[in-house]
């Protein structure tokens, strides 16, 4: 859900701790954190205020419940895990700052965020060099572990995803002709639409239009009307629900019966909310989903729905738990909170058994993750539609 809007919204702003900590003298650069006391420190890093905080509260509340599990059945060789959180608002530049504050001035071993791809690409250089581990719960564009050996992700690949699910599309629906619609100001989007090109290449499927929009944009009309003259079977738009759900009024205003997919960036209940019957049919591609019958998932669910007054968890609430879970796991195994030590057991990871999912880190550390869940509203709702196939390799 590279999950991943990143729009400059401020400047500068303030680190929002929940936990009270003493100033330090600021990390060296290349110097890791030095885990002390009766508390491991995990930092948080994602938008809790402004435009994208849909994708990271979820990915905080998420985290949080699997702290607490952690620290109920007695932390981590005796340690508790102590969330410090930090408000990035979606932007880059503050993204860079409070990354900086987490490692020197909290001394965080590990950085659990940022949900977007293009933050967590400017965050990620940080934490390289400063020898903390970071571990993005949400980001799935590429370009990001190939910064370092102390850089993660737990989400499904949209190289991974949106093959399979063009094989589907081509197989199953019978889908010849997609119209593409890119957020060209937007890092995810533009990733996004270039993974789905090349996928469709030989698939038997035409692109019949290819449009640019940018994020904020209100008025959609004329590429809809673009969009309309070729009569596509699906509209791919590679961006976020609150674009979405306009464009999809414009084509329903002008009478195109295509459903639109997408990627995890759809999949939020601000999308209904903001499109109405407009999205109904709208799909979305991600590595969860509420319906999957697993153990783990079960409970995880039970336990979402007393904390939050019956809501069911979302994906960023999934990926938010695991992420704590994997860097919890691998310290257990490691012996040791020192990220030096503990990320050589965080990249031999292999069949974790998560809430969203069973993950595996390639040598590459990327994540391979299944299942692939393409969700669609029906009813005013996300719905799963299918459990699509992925190759493993």
């Amino acid at each position: 859900m590279n999950f991943k809007k990143v729009v400059p919204l401020l400047l500068s702003g303030a680190l929002a701790l929940t936990i009270g900590c003493t100033k330090k003298e600021d990390a060296k650069s290349g110097e890791a954190a030095k885990p002390a006391g009766d508390t491991i420190k995990i930092g948080f890093m994602g938008a809790l205020t402004g435009d994208v905080a849909m994708f990271g509260k979820p990915t905080l509340e998420g985290m949080k419940i699997a702290a607490d599990e952690v620290n109920a059945s007695g932390g981590i060789n005796g340690k508790k895990i102590e969330i410090v959180e930090a408000d990035n608002r979606g932007d880059k530049q503050e993204g860079a700052s409070v990354a900086q504050k987490l490692i020197s001035r909290d001394n965080v071993v590990a950085i659990l965020g940022d949900p977007t791809t293009g933050i967590s690409k400017v965050v990620a250089p940080i934490a390289q060099k400063a020898g903390v581990v970071l571990l993005s719960a949400g980001a799935t564009g590429p370009g990001l572990v190939e910064v370092g050996d102390f850089i993660f992700r737990n989400t499904l690949l949209d190289s991974v995803a949106i093959p399979a699910c063009i094989d589907y599309f081509a197989k199953e629906l019978k889908y010849k002709k997609v119209a593409v619609i890119t957020s060209d100001n937007n890092d995810y989007s533009v990733g996004l639409s270039q993974t789905f090109r090349d996928a469709a290449k030989g698939k038997g499927i035409e692109i019949v239009s290819d449009e640019k929009v940018k994020d904020g944009d209100k008025d959609f009309s004329a590429q809809v009307t673009n969009i309309k003259a070729k009569k596509p079977d699906v509209i791919f738009y590679s961006g976020y629900y609150t674009e979405a759900a306009l464009i999809m009024k414009e084509a329903r205003k002008q009478g195109i019966k295509a459903n639109m997919f997408g990627g995890d960036g759809l999949f939020s209940p601000e999308l209904i909310k903001l499109g109405g019957d407009a999205v109904e049919g709208s799909m979305s591609a991600l590595g969860f989903s509420p319906e999957q019958a697993t153990p783990e998932t079960a409970k995880f669910i039970e336990t979402f729905k007393k904390k939050f007054n019956g809501a069911l968890p979302g994906l960023f609430d999934a990926q938010g738990y695991d992420g704590l879970m994997m860097l919890a796991d691998a310290m257990k195994r490691a012996n040791s909170s020192d990220p030096k030590v503990f990320k050589t057991a965080l990249a031999k990871t292999k069949d974790f058994k998560g809430v969203s999912g069973t993950i595996t880190i390639r040598a590459n550390r990327e994540p391979i993750k299944t299942p692939l869940c393409l969700l669609a509203v029906k009813g005013g709702q996300f719905v799963l539609k299918a459990k699509v196939p992925v190759k493993m390799d």
